[in-house]
């Protein structure tokens, strides 16, 4: 296979991969390594690539025996070890700009990668640790090396993460090193139940790599940070006509111009339009690296040190001279990290890094709640509530729930209607030519409640928006009449279909005689008590607004006094007559005071009426409720939750990685 060669069928003629898997063993000494690792083709870094890249490599290990021939030949090993040999001099070889020592320690790590990620696919943990310990010792005798190279390995991939800084020559085998951890922790694919201890597990949380801990996750927060672009092909090593060296071992098959892939040698490729796909392939890759490790359980005796580390970390403007009692705490830019959440937030990951930070971070939730331009955090969270039909259930969830986290603060919730926007382009039901942030985020919420109500009926949804809802409602200020407006309309809404309900309930026990009465009757009355429930929560935001700042909110008792008709029938309803007490004063005394001032009012003179009678209304002539508070706590056993959730984001959004769908048992193909 020469420098020509440009079909992934012409993997199975190349002699580099027939030895390299073949029975016989390779000394790392040998010349062959070099030869092998000197190729111009490095990671893809778009689905279709790597779905190209997996089929190939796997049709060519299994015609050509690698699980069988590796206890014989201990190459797999050799070739690990070559890596390794390389790894201790990748920092001098920076400092000293030597790019071709990088490149082929990258082209090693790539193959490694790829023969871990067949490995994976077809043995256990146990039995991919055999394939790593197996060394020729002597002819026609084999033994196990008592060495831990899996433990080896992944402590150098670790280091290299932390250690080699990330420049236009490390980004690929940066990349490329963040991957193969993944690819190794990528065993939980394989499984239905979560796991919970394991070689790799230990490797990571009890073994040499502990010590790393805080330094790995904050290095990966830095490559989320820096949001730094794959660099161009540097174009350094030109091919040789005649094939002599440079395009041989795995890849070369494929590297001239068969696949969009970025490059050192660049011999053919395309990488402009895979930088376009992925143009963040490190910021993404260490993002989900970083929340699969934040993920893991703990385990029996110990809990998981990325977690920790994640949970306690502090701000670089913290001089506070008190020691943390937590371990793997370090510091890192907050300001810089605030910015590329913001930034990043049209993905799935990024928002449930948000969420991870705001709820299991205080220093992080502090410093989030503190910042003056609240709006540049909230405005994507809420484009991604607005965008609910296009967003998967978990995305949308995230969304949420870091709303009700934020509106867990008064001060939050007060600065919000501080805070004024003009001409907001997504929002399309409406022409907003300026509206608070408040107002705008309730208009959210509340298209997303009658979305659900139309669409999925997830009673979790309902619940977490009206949550938030009742968290500002005590500190609602200068509603937008348009958002006061949705707020009786969504009661409108809520009331047609209490009726509905009730309507159907009242025909089925009508039912004529010899009707069916085995036939399965939906469920009325659950169905009334979940809409009851609902209507209650909505008169109780509502009724906490008049109390607390009635005087601040002349639209929304404009809106009410509107549709007044609407609360009528729920004066003597029994789940409802005591919050409605509050309304029908509210009702009853503007009315008067309207009726006072004459007839054909128009809409300022009745705006005007509304405001005096705000001031002259006597506060003692509403009844006092308990505050409504509301505070987000996650369930028992999160992670039969999150960690299906985040390895889904590694299936669907990992850069250059393809597994196939049928052999995943961690979640359902249409999980998000």
């Amino acid at each position: 296979m020469g420098a020509n060669t440009s079909q992934v069928s012409d993997l199975s003629e190349s002699q580099s991969i027939r030895t390299l898997i073949g029975p016989e063993s390779i000394s790392e000494n040998e010349p062959f390594w070099n030869q092998l690792i000197s190729f111009t083709f490095t990671s893809p870094t778009c689905s279709a690539d790597a779905k190209l890249l997996e089929e190939a490599t796997c049709a060519v290990f299994v015609l050509f025996s690698l699980v069988e021939n590796n206890p014989r030949s201990g190459n797999f090993g050799a070739l690990v070890r070559v890596f390794l040999g390389r790894t201790k001099e990748l920092k001098i070889s920076t400092e000293c700009q030597d790019q071709l020592f990088i490149w082929q320690a990258h082209n090693a790590l790539f193959l490694v990668r790829c023969l871990l990620k067949v490995f994976i696919r077809e043995m256990s943990e146990g039995e991919l640790h055999l394939q790593f310990s197996y060394q020729a010792r002597a002819p026609g005798t084999y033994e196990s090396n008592s060495e831990d190279l899996l433990e080896e390995l992944m402590c150098n991939l670790v280091h290299l993460i932390v250690e080699v800084p990330l420049l236009d020559i490390t980004y690929n085998i940066l990349f490329e090193a963040v991957t193969t951890l993944l690819v190794l922790l990528s065993y939980q694919l394989f499984q239905k139940d979560i796991l919970r201890e394991g070689l790799i597990y230990q490797c990571l949380t009890r073994g040499r790599c502990l010590t790393l801990t805080s330094r790995l996750v904050k290095t990966l927060l830095y490559n989320f940070i820096r949001q730094e672009k794959c660099p161009p092909p540097a174009h350094l090593f030109q091919t040789q006509a005649d094939g002599g060296g440079l395009l041989y071992g795995l890849a070369s098959g494929v590297a001239s111009g068969l696949w969009s892939v970025f490059t050192l040698g660049g011999a053919g490729s395309k990488s402009g339009v895979d930088q376009e796909q992925n143009p963040l392939p490190l910021s993404n890759q260490s993002l989900l690296l970083l929340l699969v490790l934040a993920n893991l359980t703990d385990g029996p005796d110990c809990p998981n040190p990325y977690k920790q580390a994640v949970t306690c970390f502090k701000n670089t403007q913290d001089t506070s001279s008190i020691p943390s009692p937590q371990p793997h705490t370090f510091q890192i830019n907050f300001n810089s990290l605030y910015t590329a959440l913001c930034e990043q937030q049209r993905s799935d990951q990024a928002t449930l890094l948000l969420y991870t930070l705001l709820h299991q971070n205080p220093n992080m939730k502090t410093y989030v709640l503190s910042r003056t331009d609240m709006e540049n955090l909230v405005m994507p969270i809420l484009e991604i509530l607005y965008h609910v039909e296009e967003r998967n259930s978990h995305h949308v969830y995230m969304a949420l729930i870091i709303l009700l986290i934020l509106t867990e603060d008064d001060t939050f919730n007060r600065s919000i209607h501080e805070v004024i926007l003009k001409n907001i382009s997504w929002y399309t039901e409406r022409a907003l030519t300026e509206i608070s942030l408040g107002s705008l985020l309730i208009l959210v919420v509340i298209r997303t409640i009658q979305f659900n109500m139309t669409r999925t009926r997830d009673k979790y949804l309902h619940t977490n928006c009206l949550a938030a809802l009742a968290n500002m409602s005590a500190q609602f200020r200068c509603l937008h009449q348009y958002a006061a407006q949705r707020i009786i309309s969504l009661f409108a809404l809520l009331s047609k279909k209490h009726n509905k309900v009730l309507e159907q309930a009242t025909q089925s026990l009508q039912r004529p005689l010899g009707a069916d009465d085995n036939a399965a009757l939906p469920d009325y009355a659950q169905d009334l008590s979940v809409i009851e429930e609902v209507i209650r929560m909505l008169l109780e935001i509502i009724n906490s607004c008049l109390c607390n700042s009635l005087h601040h909110n002349p639209n929304l008792v404009y809106a009410l006094l509107y549709k007044r008709e609407l609360f009528e029938q729920f004066r003597s309803h029994p789940c409802f007559q005591d919050i409605m007490q509050n309304l029908d004063t509210v009702i009853g005394f503007f009315s008067q005071r309207l009726e006072q001032a004459g007839t054909d009012l128009s809409v300022e003179r009745v705006q005007e009426v509304i405001k005096k009678g705000a001031v002259a209304l006597p506060k003692d002539r509403l009844k006092k409720f308990p505050e409504l508070k509301f505070k987000y706590v996650e369930e028992d056993q999160p992670e039969d939750f999150f960690i299906p959730y985040v390895w889904s984001l590694v299936f669907n959004s990992a850069v250059g990685l393809y597994w196939n769908s049928q052999g995943i048992e961690l979640f359902s193909m249409d999980s998000p």
